[in-house]
């Protein structure tokens, strides 16, 4: 009886600060009233082609369905989005805001919910399309990098990191199976193996597939990080890169910049092994020519970290019915078929296919998922994020150790 208190609670007080903020995502033809003739400013990463090209097929869907203008304001990092948002807040700019919907997850979604910078609680559950969404068997939906959602964000893809090679240079069976053979193949083969310097998202998320499977205690991190102890469950993974850094690419001097110069390393030959934390992303590049089409797929068999990513929208933003109205589109089985085939994009569907009619299921079972993609059932199990603390501070301790003094 409690918990069912609770939860109608809960469900009450989002809808007041729905209401309260002048929309009811509840009213969903009133919300569509609304957003006809909305501009809604997207902020989303902007450093690939095939996701650019995405948002443009959506932005003019939006147009032509809902006439609803979706702008991608290209990002190069998304705490730039937040940083305009606190920017706002701080000058007691609470409405009209800049930023309409932007593309999140992780420290960035962490950070605005601790500052209250996001539209009312709850939203994301009250979109129509919600009733496709595999919340139940994909916990990264409602707890991103341990952080309850509460609907604050709307899913919008899932992510696993997948490592690439070009079999036309390496044997298959000398591939790792662990970070730990990861090192002792980079031992083997000097200078054919790098990360993004960090804070770079990738080179990030491999630092953190090294702590999570170096740390004593894995579930030490999923709470927020102490500086007493600080020192000692990090120390195996600074161990394990002074290690790879006397072999990695260029003595790691220098790191690659992101995933697309580590992938065109890959393709000038400079390196063996990447990474990437979509499992069709060697598909998309080999249909668009970016890899050769002997690069092919794999994983570590114990696991490897995965999430899922999010839109969220601003609690100042200037088009809250369009950015709902976008983020719904996002989650609809026309969206996220679209999105999951690899010659288009290729990043995989939050949406339950127990939940979708026979049409919408006979779509995905249509995609060729391409001929580097391993199938969901060989990518191995899904190791959830650190909180987001530990993240802060592991990028913080990584410049001072290898960045201080170049």
């Amino acid at each position: 009886m409690l918990k069912m208190t609770l939860a109608a609670t809960f469900l009450a007080v989002s809808a007041f600060a729905a209401q309260a903020d002048g929309i009811d995502p509840g009213d969903w033809p009133a919300v569509i009233d609304e957003a006809r003739g909305q501009t809604v400013y997207f902020n989303a990463w902007g450093g690939s082609e095939n996701v650019s090209a995405y948002i443009e097929w959506a932005a003019e869907e939006l147009e032509r369905r809902f006439d609803v203008e979706l702008k991608h304001v290209k990002l190069d990092d998304t705490a730039n989005a937040v940083a305009t948002v606190v920017a706002e807040k701080a000058a007691g700019r609470d409405e009209g805001g800049a930023v309409d919907l932007v593309w999140i997850n992780g420290e960035n979604f962490a950070a605005m919910k601790r500052r209250d910078l996001l539209f009312s609680p709850g939203w994301a559950e009250d979109l129509p399309n919600w009733r496709y969404v595999d919340h139940e068997n994909k916990p990264s939906i409602l707890t991103d990098f341990t952080i309850p959602v509460e609907g604050l964000a709307s899913p919008w893809g899932m992510a696993q990191l997948v490592f690439f090679y070009d079999t036309a240079r390496i044997d298959p069976s000398t591939l790792p199976q662990d970070a730990e053979g990861l090192l002792a193949w980079a031992e083997a083969n000097p200078g054919r193996f790098s990360y993004p310097q960090p804070p770079d998202f990738i080179g990030s998320s491999f630092l953190k597939q090294v702590l999570l499977e170096k740390v004593e205690d894995p579930s030490v991190l999923q709470k927020p990080v102490k500086d007493a102890q600080f020192d000692e469950v990090v120390e195996p993974l600074f161990d394990y890169l002074d290690a790879l850094h006397q072999v990695a690419w260029r003595s790691a001097r220098v790191f690659p910049q992101n995933y697309p110069d580590m992938k065109q390393l890959l393709a000038d030959g400079e390196l063996d092994i990447i990474f990437a934390f979509n499992p069709a992303e060697a598909s998309n590049a080999i249909a668009n020519s970016e890899l050769p089409d002997t690069v092919r797929s794999f994983t570590f068999p114990d696991g490897t970290l995965a999430n899922t990513h999010f839109v969220a929208i601003p609690y100042n933003a200037s088009a809250k019915a369009g950015a709902l109205v976008a983020a719904n589109f996002f989650l609809s089985p026309e969206a996220q078929a679209r999105k999951q085939d690899p010659d288009l994009w290729g990043d995989p569907t939050v949406l339950s296919m127990d939940k979708l009619d026979e049409d919408m299921r006979a779509r995905f079972d249509a995609i060729d998922l391409g001929v580097a993609t391993l199938p969901p059932e060989e990518l191995g199990p899904a190791l959830g994020e650190p909180h987001p603390s530990w993240m802060e501070r592991i990028e913080e301790e990584w410049k001072r150790r290898y960045t201080a003094g170049n």
